[in-house]
């Protein structure tokens, strides 16, 4: 699994800093944190994972300077099911079908991609398409998409990663399977700064 402990991450557009990520791990939580860089735009998420290391429960946030919007999910059966609520007291309800393997990328946040990638390993697996339950940065909303993801030059370490249709992610992960660069076909990196902690 990914190994517990802190990770920071610098995300740029073009070379220019535009986030910073913050991911603190344990075996059955993670807490993860993503601000721009000028501070007006800030998300936010605390999961719980169940005992087979899979996403049970979310809660999120996602503030801006006009407005904060919330959502909470849980994984019951063959869904994931959510409630989202906005800053004018509105709330929508969301149901959306989990993959095979029960996978869900979070608002964007590195750590999970990282978790999917650390699943396919578990599996023995290097090369996967499926279902996953995507839960948008923006609108918090949930859907299924499918996505794939494949070792590049026979490498562990090294993944292509498909999250849409036309976009395409090239992910670099150290021993203990940490992402440590991530880049895609948008101009956009990310970089591990900071790291501490052991595997679990």
């Amino acid at each position: 699994m990914l190994p517990t402990g802190n990770y920071s991450y610098e995300i740029r557009q073009d070379g220019k800093l535009v986030a910073y990520e913050e991911t603190s791990c344990s075996p059955v939580t993670i807490i993860a944190a993503r601000r721009s860089a000028d501070g007006l735009n800030r998300h936010a998420a605390d999961v719980t994972l169940d005992a087979e290391h899979r996403i049970s429960r979310i809660s999120l946030s996602y503030s801006s300077s006009l407005f904060i919007r919330k959502a909470s999910y849980e994984a019951a059966e063959d869904n994931l099911r959510g409630r989202i609520s906005g800053v004018a007291g509105g709330r929508s309800e969301v149901v959306t079908q989990l993959g095979r393997f029960r996978e869900v990328d979070v608002a964007g946040f590195l750590v999970f991609r990282a978790l999917i990638i650390s699943h396919l390993r578990q599996r023995g697996g290097e090369r996967w398409t499926g279902r996953v339950a995507v839960i948008d940065a923006n609108t918090l909303a949930a859907a299924s998409i499918k996505q794939t993801c494949a070792q590049k030059n026979d490498s562990q370490y090294c993944w292509i990663y498909e999250p849409r249709m036309g976009e395409v992610e090239r992910i670099e992960l150290d021993q203990a399977g940490r992402i440590i660069r991530r880049r895609d076909n948008r101009g956009i990196t990310a970089e591990l700064m900071v790291a501490g902690g052991t595997g679990c």
